[in-house]
């Protein structure tokens, strides 16, 4: 089977949660994912269920923490760009048929690796794996090399009535 690259942007809910719908359809088709999350360091409840399916889906956070009230540092570059290549080894591995690269759109906003490493890493893509690179704010470049994109579009949100980010929902 040929893959292809998607990209889920936008300012919607929603890009992260159809990764790791993609990914669990791909597990429960007997194919093999790794799910990469940069700028994302801590603990959320989709590792616990990933854990679950550790046979079939193994993740691994290259963030150190989103970067809400400060600029990125030294340190978050740093494993931002050793995070990328190490995930293109392992995708060049042949171990894996669907990678996704989770917030990789944020980090080459935040300059954590440029869109050239990221559209380099899309090169270097054996023909039978499937990527996935979700986050906000694609580039156009990372757009026009994608096969799928789609884009999450906010309507409405009752985060703007100040409702929290609630366990098992939003984290």
């Amino acid at each position: 089977m040929k893959g292809y690259v998607q990209v889920y942007t936008g300012n919607g809910k929603g890009k992260t949660t159809a990764a790791f719908g993609l990914a669990l359809r791909a597990a429960g088709a007997g194919l093999r994912v790794y799910i990469a999350q940069f700028v994302k360091g801590s603990r959320y409840s989709e590792l616990n269920a990933v854990e679950r399916l550790s046979d079939s889906i193994t993740l691994e956070q290259y963030g150190l923490g989103f970067f809400l009230n400060r600029e990125p540092n030294q340190k978050d570059i740093e494993a931002g760009r050793e995070g990328l290549k190490d995930v293109q080894e392992i995708m060049c591995s042949g171990m894996y048929d669907v990678i996704i690269l989770d917030e990789a759109n944020i980090a080459t906003y935040y300059n954590l690796f440029s869109v050239e490493d990221l559209l380099d890493f899309i090169r270097t893509k054996p023909e039978k794996v499937e990527i996935v690179i979700t986050g906000r704010m694609a580039d156009p470049r990372i757009i026009e090399a994608a096969d799928l994109v789609t884009e999450m579009k906010e309507i409405k949100h009752y985060y703007h009535n100040g409702i929290e980010a609630r366990i098992g929902i939003e984290k």
